[in-house]
């Protein structure tokens, strides 16, 4: 590997494991970080919500869009996961252009890899300034999603055969302080991007919840969209008849998009009487399985519970106890 490459203090991805899980930082799944063209342009962007500020200047190569963004989705998930089994990675990531290819599902043609080139270069590129917090840092100055990037090539063709990346500081505390969903795997299909971003949403505010409604126009400003609001209207309504989203179902009724998770509603169907956990159970739950996704666990053991012939008599306490022993796996 080239001598470039070859430096201390590298966190590098297993290259024989897949992922257990992915895992995407809840504030851009909340703000419109990026674009969702597939041909992205020189436009910046501007978003204020609830006192948050998001201010995105493109780079030369334009702004990143949000196909781009499953590098930071895939560097999220190795480095989280590595801190769970107790490592402490470093900001400087490397990893086999082959295998993020894999992973989330693109085809590893030759295109493919200056795909990939144009990616980094966009998300090196781009200046954001907030006042979001990550890991309960502010960030006062603008900074980039990758602070640099270095690839080695095949002299043949030119393919990157390993990548490394510096994430930015905004970026690697979200990762450090866990501020962090899991995701379905689906996700990577999902080729509009404006699926993606509805997905996005739907899986930040449902939580725990059955469901969740949102307004068209609140919804519009969130995902960033450039489009009118008939227009938006009009790819949403196309949207919910698809009904392909990962986990979710979808309807619109006078303007209001409802997000239904298809397996709590199931789940809430058939327990015999509901469960519902007390608020301190969760953060019991957090010191149990140190690193996990509470509400991702508590769908598995909800389905666990399903399966049960009696209904518990400490739920609370039950849900510790699987979280615990989640948590106790290596």
């Amino acid at each position: 590997m080239d001598s470039q490459l070859a430096t201390s203090n590298i966190f590098g991805c297993d290259l024989f494991e897949a992922l257990p899980f992915f895992k995407d930082d809840m504030a851009s799944m909340e703000h419109p970080v990026f674009s969702l063209s597939h041909k992205p342009g020189q436009r910046g962007l501007r978003y204020e919500h609830n006192g948050n500020t998001i201010l995105i200047k493109p780079g030369q190569d334009g702004l990143p869009t949000i196909h781009d963004k499953d590098i930071l989705i895939y560097a999220a998930s190795y480095l989280r996961a590595a801190m769970n089994d107790g490592v402490a990675p470093s900001r400087t990531l490397r990893f086999v252009t082959l295998d993020f290819l894999t992973q989330t599902g693109k085809r590893a043609d030759g295109d493919a890899y200056e795909r990939f080139k144009a990616a980094l270069d966009r998300l090196s590129g781009v200046r954001i300034k907030t006042n979001i917090k990550t890991g309960k840092v502010c960030i006062e100055e603008s900074f980039g999603l990758i602070d640099a990037w270095r690839a080695v090539s095949e002299e043949s063709n030119g393919r990157i055969i390993a990548a490394e990346i510096d994430i930015s500081k905004w970026f690697y505390n979200s990762v450090l302080g866990n501020e962090l969903l899991t995701i379905s795997p689906e996700y990577f299909g999902l080729r509009s991007p404006l699926e993606r971003r509805i997905y996005e949403l739907a899986r930040k505010h449902c939580g725990t919840q059955v469901s969740c409604k949102i307004g068209l126009d609140k919804l519009h400003a969130k995902t960033g969209s450039s489009s009118t609001l008939r227009e938006f209207r009009r790819i949403v309504r196309r949207i919910v008849a698809d009904n392909g989203l990962p986990d979710y179902s979808l309807s619109l009724t006078r303007d209001i998009l409802t997000f239904r998770n298809r397996q709590l509603e199931h789940l809430a169907a058939i327990e015999r009487p509901p469960i519902t956990l007390r608020p301190e159970t969760y953060e019991k739950a957090r010191l149990a399985a140190p690193g996990w996704d509470i509400y991702a666990l508590e769908q598995q053991w909800r389905a666990w519970v399903a399966k049960k012939k009696e209904p518990l008599k400490r739920p609370d306490s039950a849900f510790i106890a699987f979280c615990r022993k989640k948590g106790a796996c290596p």
